[in-house]
């Protein structure tokens, strides 16, 4: 690896490290859940899951986690829910 290659690195760790670095517009990820897979979206501050348990509560807890994992890096946008 030519010494450029390793700057970079060393600058890549550094940025990893500072995550308030990091701001997430959108993503598409899937979540091995208990139940099978499960394909979660994230865009302009909303979540979406494919679970039947998302689609009632506009919530769950492959969202949730994705959220904890993100932390500082995502806003949050969520609807009143009744």
């Amino acid at each position: 690896m030519d010494y450029s290659m390793i700057s970079k690195l060393e600058k890549a760790k550094r940025y990893a490290k500072e995550r308030d670095r990091f701001k997430i517009h959108s993503l598409e990820a899937t979540v091995e859940g208990s139940n099978g897979p499960h394909v979660v979206k994230y865009k302009d501050g909303k979540w979406e899951c494919d679970c039947s348990f998302f689609q009632g509560r506009g919530r769950c807890s492959h969202t949730m986690s994705l959220e904890i994992i993100l932390e500082g890096m995502v806003d949050i946008a969520y609807e009143d829910q009744q």
